[in-house]
């Protein structure tokens, strides 16, 4: 989840409505239960309540981060509601970006291999383009979700080569997106059946839990048991 301060640094428009200050007051509240409790499906359904549900025109942010809180916590059915509340929308920029990333997650996840392969044929070059001018974290985070797509279609040697190819090297220990690549990667074995590539796969995950240091109390069970339930093909 975003931290307070990424907010609030990336709403410098927001700032001049008067409502700026107790949104992000009321986002504080729910980044600090996150920061106690972590991913929990009370976080999604409070999110929903805060920013969501009772606006007549949701932020694409919000809507875009509370269908990744969703995914999280394995509601697909709920994050791909709220993520259609963004497919008639005319997105550009993070946002599209963002939206693109957890559309791909979701319909791989949900094993909808046809429409997540239309969807990366039609938003491909955007992708491909945008993830030049963001940080090296979110571009692993669509390498992720291409190569997740591509497992919901069974091309597993092309999902592992797509999570390998990036290269991604996490700039602080505190950073999670290498493990999570590396989750990935247990998931996509699991998916394979193939056992001998999946011993690999979590033993190299299990190596990147002992070299990253959480930023929360509940992050290291939280991440042991997504290596778990990555080995059963569960993501």
């Amino acid at each position: 989840m975003q931290s307070t301060q990424e907010r609030k640094k990336g709403g410098f428009a927001k700032a001049l409505l008067p409502s700026f200050s107790a949104d992000l007051k009321k986002y504080d509240e729910l980044y600090q239960q996150f920061s106690r409790e972590g991913y929990t499906r009370e976080l999604c359904e409070a999110y929903a309540d805060a920013f969501v549900n009772d606006r007549k025109k949701p932020a694409a942010e919000d809507l875009v981060q509370l269908v990744s809180l969703y995914d999280r916590v394995h509601e697909f059915s709920s994050a791909e509601f709220y993520l259609d509340m963004l497919s008639d929308r005319k997105l550009s920029g993070d946002d599209k970006f963002g939206y693109c990333i957890e559309a791909l997650k979701i319909k791989s996840k949900l094993g909808h291999w046809r429409d997540a392969e239309d969807f990366r044929t039609e938003n491909i070059n955007f992708m491909q383009n945008h993830s030049e001018k963001v940080d090296q974290r979110r571009k692993a985070k669509m390498y992720i979700a291409l190569a997740l797509a591509d497992c919901a279609a069974k091309n597993y040697e092309q999902a592992g080569k797509l999570l390998t190819a990036f290269g991604f090297k996490p700039e602080k220990r505190s950073d999670t997106t290498l493990l999570e690549m590396m989750i990935t990667a247990v998931y996509i074995c699991a998916k394979s059946e193939d056992p001998d590539s999946l011993a690999v796969a979590v033993a190299n995950a299990e190596a990147a839990m002992k070299i990253t240091e959480f930023e929360f109390p509940w992050c290291k069970d939280y991440y042991e048991k997504c290596i778990q339930e990555a080995s059963e093909g569960i993501l």
